[in-house]
């Protein structure tokens, strides 16, 4: 197995951390991000992997972080860019940013760090994996007009909309850049027993607060073994890219909006101009 650099975020919890310790033994140089210093801290101690911290909810921490991460890469490139780190919050109180905080945690920040990571990975002829969530098909209807679901919003629906855009920014990232060597996939992890919507006021959070859990939900160790599926695999053999698989399962169940190429451009652009990058 020849070692890769793979930067995984959401790696302090959940299936991130999982994962991270899925791949401790591997010859792979894991760089994670969290946004608790002391839960990344711990598993970075466990796995011998280095580790940031960046909240999402703060995009000048994603700038920051992308900064030390090209820092610690150096020439090496980025192999895996495993966009993992998400969430599903209450009511829309607006970030710092002045974003809805779902969006901008689950789409926007991975926005932002994927593009200014991006010559890193594209040297490395590497991939990018976005963790999605069925959310997207059972939730979300993107406007890119109202990606803050002012008009409209739940916190299913909010959720929904930024699983949504995951799929959407892989299938972008693959058509604009499959030639130039990248690949790119999103893949629902299977429902995680995990903290996850605890804090939230989705009607979601009573299933994961309840026994029910624990016969609807499948453990964080199978989650993050899929996770690790996708980081490890080889595109075009393991996965293919710019498609969403359910779990490990290439499927077309997937909300109509994803196979609107329009729409993918234009949450693209309006990304780009949101958190303030060029548009490509």
């Amino acid at each position: 197995m020849t070692p890769q650099t793979i930067v995984l975020t959401g790696a302090s919890d959940g299936i991130g951390a999982a994962a991270a310790r899925q791949l401790a033994s591997s010859p792979h140089r894991l760089i994670l991000v969290g946004r608790s210093v002391e839960k990344t801290r711990a598993i970075a101690e466990e796995t011998g992997a280095a580790w940031f911290t960046a909240d999402f909810a703060r995009l000048d921490d994603v700038r920051a972080l992308a900064a030390k991460i090209t820092d610690a890469v150096g020439d090496s490139g980025i192999h895996v860019l495993a966009n993992n780190a998400g969430g599903i919050f209450g009511d829309q109180t607006p970030t710092i940013d002045g974003f809805e905080k779902t969006m901008q945690v689950n789409h926007l920040a991975p926005f932002l760090l994927t593009n200014l990571l991006l010559p890193h990975v594209l040297k490395a002829e590497g991939s990018v994996i976005n963790t999605s969530s069925i959310a997207h098909r059972l939730f979300g209807h993107l406007d890119v007009d109202d990606l803050d679901n002012r008009r409209r919003f739940s916190p299913n629906k909010a959720y929904g909309d930024a699983k949504l855009a995951n799929v959407l920014f892989a299938k972008s990232l693959h058509t604009k850049f499959h030639a130039q060597g990248l690949s790119a996939v999103a893949f629902h992890p299977g429902t995680v027993q995990t903290n996850f919507a605890s804090d939230s006021s989705s009607i979601m959070r009573l299933l994961y607060r309840t026994p029910l859990k624990h016969l609807m939900l499948i453990g964080a160790d199978k989650g993050g073994a899929t996770l690790r599926w996708f980081i490890e695999g080889t595109p075009g053999e393991t996965w293919f890219s710019g498609a969403y698989y359910d779990e490990r399962q290439l499927t077309t169940k997937v909300n109509p909006q994803v196979n609107d190429a329009a729409l993918a451009e234009s949450l693209w652009q309006r990304s780009a101009e949101l958190v303030g990058i060029p548009a490509t």
